[in-house]
């Protein structure tokens, strides 16, 4: 970590910061900026899927580069659904990159009184931003800004070829938001509490509550929606747009709801999903199948029409597409950052099966419906009839998105998952990368080094427990076509043994009902089943664990929750807001302090050093025991609370766990600081790309480096029509509504 200079005290804005020279703990603000500056030896590492690569066929890496090109610049929607600020800072980092080597404008900086540290801190802080797809973290939604002062940024800027007064124009645009940490403006949110592109700076909680209301009134999700609100004669009038390369020549009337106007109209990111959809039709031409065909085309038709019918219906075909050789999916997809928890951020991958490791998972799908029977719900509570799912490992050629996840289980919509089905993929080289890590704070030498050893292992199989078995358990009572898809004399609520009288009524979707809480509550029920499930001994042995390792993976797959939700979950708490910014931290927070609740010396956390150091002891002996009926009663509440939409159960159970005690035996606000102070940055990847020379595609693979990880996006964007052209021209449609 490189030392820093003394630092005035921050307010709103550090753009006069130099690259600090002193201790870390100096002082309270220092703390502060800390979380925010990026360091200049940030952690990158390869995403290496060579192997899988070489190994199909011409037509396939032909299939793969169309949908390669389709995946990364449909993200440019993601700076678009981040921040106010992030596509014009886009804009001036890509034509300012762009303009001449990367070596050629570093000593052309030097020149101008720019440092190596500087340049360093620029190209760091330009691969952080391309691989979040903004300037917020993409797990966490917290902001960063550069390790290098506004003034040298400028004059870095000034010195490259691309300096001139369009360039000029829009760095004066956003040389004040690339800086500013106002207390609003450290994380996403709301737009009283933070920051956000999904909805206008006028929007608040209730108006989200008020057209959620009006989208369920007229059978629509908002999967690939964003909401700007605007007033007409003093009434609130609200446009939902959709998201379609079609203008919005044919948008639908407007109608009133409960005293406000409401429009539906199309055309969002329009100029960047014609391109996606281009990019689709030319991989269409090199599938493999007609199941990959057609769900190229109703992608296609979905992405030009704005039609999210049409998204499912290519999902459909996508279920139906049983082991392919590439792996792909493209999209509206998570609503973790939309603080209204209903719209989906771009995604697109694809990948390469990893076969080794896929049947593997093959064999645990062949055990799922006995392993269902386990859970602890009655049989009523679980899907009428489990539709056995593809699981594959695969090897990720590109994921094009604000982070790159270990596992999806996918489609997320509802009424495809219960009745027709799902896939689930384990996203097998992501995850060792993130288990690169010298030393491991909080625990004691013999667990350290227990979690080093087994935590690769570990995690492979709680993955494929959570996504096949968390994310595809569990019946969702509703009324479907004007009948109830379960018998209301027959089904009894466990806790109070009379039948159930709440239920999803027509047109209510789990997200739709859950809103802000549905991803992080779904992902703590998911990784609860992970535990649970990890206990059985026959699992572990599914996945080639040596006969004597058995139970310290069992042990291991529980300690690394539990060290996580220590070690690394409070980082993604905000105390002054009280928000947690991040769906997969909470929830592990929250089984953390369930396992604390369930005492007996299951869980112990101390401060070993004052406002230093933690430890934290799990006892495996007490794991079968005390942690299995924690953890099984706890599940057992979630399931049924989500089973019935009933939300004011789930909420008052989840916020009680949810909640950062400031004192009593375990004062976690005042440890966050010790959290803080053993952070970690999260790795960057640098992925590779394709490359098509007179039809034969190659792979061109980039050092981990900032320059690497750099190159490689200049390498995808340096295209024609010119991508920051077009992020600056959807930037000032729009920002009226943000700024």
């Amino acid at each position: 970590m490189l030392k820093r200079q003394a630092l005035p005290i921050i307010s709103t804005d550090v753009a006069s910061v130099q690259k600090p020279r002193i201790s870390w703990h100096h002082t309270a603000a220092m703390k502060d900026l800390d979380q925010h500056m990026l360091p200049n030896n940030y952690p990158i590492v390869e995403l290496d899927c060579k192997v899988a690569f070489d190994c199909i066929s011409p037509k396939q890496k032909l299939y793969c580069h169309y949908l390669n090109l389709a995946s990364w610049h449909g993200s440019l929607i993601v700076y678009l659904q981040t921040s106010p600020e992030s596509p014009i800072i886009f804009s001036v980092l890509t034509k300012t990159l762009l303009s001449q080597p990367i070596a050629e404008l570093r000593e052309a900086s030097l020149s101008k009184g720019v440092t190596e540290d500087d340049f360093t801190a620029f190209l760091v802080y330009a691969a952080v931003f391309y691989s979040n797809n903004g300037n917020y973290r993409g797990f966490g939604d917290t902001k960063f800004i550069p390790n290098v002062s506004k003034e040298k940024l400028e004059a870095l800027l000034k010195a490259s070829k691309a300096w001139n007064k369009d360039l000029q124009a829009q760095w004066e645009e956003c040389r004040g938001p690339i800086y500013s940490l106002s207390e609003r403006e450290k994380q996403l949110s709301f737009p009283d509490k933070g920051v956000t592109a999904y909805l206008s700076k006028n929007c608040s909680k209730d108006d989200a509550v008020l057209v959620n209301e009006f989208l369920k009134s007229r059978g629509l999700e908002g999967y690939n929606t964003r909401l700007f609100k605007t007033t007409d004669n003093g009434v609130p009038k609200y446009e939902i747009r959709l998201a379609s390369a079609e203008a919005a020549d044919r948008s639908e009337e407007e109608r009133e709801f409960k005293g406000s106007k409401f429009v539906v109209s199309r055309g969002d990111y329009s100029p960047i999903l014609d391109t996606v959809v281009q990019h689709l039709k030319k991989a269409k031409e090199y599938a493999d199948n007609e199941f990959e065909k057609a769900m190229l085309e109703y992608y296609a038709k979905s992405f030009k029409t704005g039609s999210l019918d049409a998204h499912k219906d290519g999902s459909r075909q996508w279920i139906k597409n049983k082991k392919p050789a590439i792996e792909t999916y493209i999209g509206f997809i998570e609503t973790y950052r939309d603080p209204a928890g209903v719209r989906g951020e771009w995604q697109g991958f694809v990948a390469m099966v990893n076969k080794p490791m896929s049947e593997k998972f093959s064999k645990l799908v062949d055990k799922a419906e006995s392993l269902l029977q386990l859970l602890p719900w009655d049989r009523s509570f679980e899907k009428d009839k489990f539709l056995q799912p593809d699981f594959t490992s695969l090897d990720v050629l590109c994921f094009a998105g604000s982070g790159i996840p270990a596992g999806i289980n996918i489609p997320n919509y509802d009424e495809i998952r219960q009745v027709e089905g799902f896939k689930n993929v384990s996203l097998g080289n992501v995850i060792p990368a993130y288990f690169k890590e010298p030393k491991i704070a909080f625990l004691g030498k013999e667990d350290a080094e227990l979690l080093d050893k087994y935590r690769v292992s570990a995690f492979e199989i709680q993955v494929g427990l959570h996504e096949l078995l968390g994310h595809g358990s569990g019946k969702m009572f509703a009324e479907e076509g004007g009948k109830l898809n379960f018998d209301p004399q027959a089904v009894k609520d466990p806790f109070t043994s009379k039948p159930i009288t709440s239920y999803y009524k027509e047109g209510e979707t789990y997200d739709s009902k859950f809103t802000t809480m549905s991803s992080t509550y779904e992902e703590c029920r998911a990784e609860c089943v992970g535990l649970y499930l990890s206990l059985v001994q026959d699992v572990v042995r599914i996945f080639g664990i040596d006969e004597v390792a058995v139970e310290d993976v069992t042990y291991v797959n529980w300690l690394s929750l539990v060290h996580t939700a220590v070690a690394k979950a409070l980082e993604h708490y905000q105390p002054a807001s009280k928000l947690w910014l991040q769906a997969h931290s909470q929830a592990r927070f929250v089984i953390m302090r369930v396992l604390l609740e369930a005492g007996q010396g299951l869980v112990e956390v101390t401060e070993t050093e004052p406002g230093k150091d933690l430890l934290l002891k799990l006892d495996r002996s007490k794991i079968r025991t005390v942690g299995r009926t924690a953890i099984g009663d706890f599940l057992h509440k979630l399931q049924v609370y989500k089973a019935t939409g009933d939300v004011e159960s789930a909420r008052s159970l989840y916020n009680k766990y949810s909640e950062v005690p400031e004192d009593g035996p375990y004062p976690f606000a005042r440890w966050r600081e010790i959290v803080l102070l053993h952070k970690k940055p999260r790795r960057v990847f640098v992925q590779p790309n394709t490359m098509l020379s007179d039809k034969e595609v190659t792979l061109k693979i980039y050092p981990a480096t900032p320059e690497g990880v750099v190159q490689s996006f200049l390498d995808r964007f340096n295209v024609t029509p010119d991508p920051s052209d077009i992020m600056h021209s959807l930037w000032q449609k729009d920002c009226k509504h943000f700024l």
